[in-house]
C-alpha cells in the first residue's frame, strides 16, 4: 500500500493524530465486530454475516456496512449468481487491519470479564 492509497485526515502532523485517526475509523460499537468476523471468516452474505456477528439488527448492519465502505475497508461485491447476490469482502486497507484487531482481541481477554446483574455493561 503506497502513500496515494492514504485515507485523508483531518489531524496530519500532530503526534497523536495517527492514534485518534485509528480510532475514529474502527471506533464505533459494530465496526470491529464486523471486521473480526470478516477476518475469520472471508467474505459474507449480508445474512451470514449478521449470523456470525449476532445480536445486530439488519438496519444497523446495513449502516455499519456503508460506512465502512465510505472509509474504504470493506468492499461491496454484486455476485451474478442465480439468485444474484451481495458479498462483503475486507478491502487491502480493511484487511490490514488485522494486527490491531488481534491486539484487543488479546487486551480485553487479558483485562475484561462479564458483567454482573448489579453492573452496568459498557456501551
Amino acid at each position: 500500500m503506497g502513500d496515494d492509497d492514504r485515507l485523508e485526515v483531518w489531524c496530519s502532523g500532530e503526534e497523536w493524530c495517527s492514534i485518534t485517526s485509528t480510532a475514529t475509523l474502527i471506533g464505533k460499537k459494530w465496526h470491529t465486530v464486523v471486521i473480526h468476523r470478516l477476518l475469520a471468516e472471508g467474505p459474507l452474505g449480508f445474512n451470514a454475516l449478521q449470523e456470525e456477528v449476532g445480536g445486530i439488527s439488519s438496519k444497523v448492519l446495513s449502516d455499519v456496512l456503508e460506512d465502512l465502505g465510505e472509509k474504504q475497508l470493506v468492499d461491496r461485491e454484486i455476485v451474478n449468481e442465480k439468485p444474484v447476490r451481495v458479498e462483503y469482502s475486507l478491502t487491502e486497507l480493511g484487511a490490514s487491519l488485522e494486527p490491531v484487531i488481534q491486539e484487543m482481541a488479546a487486551w480485553g481477554e487479558a483485562h475484561l470479564t462479564a458483567a454482573t446483574d448489579e453492573e452496568t455493561s459498557i456501551t
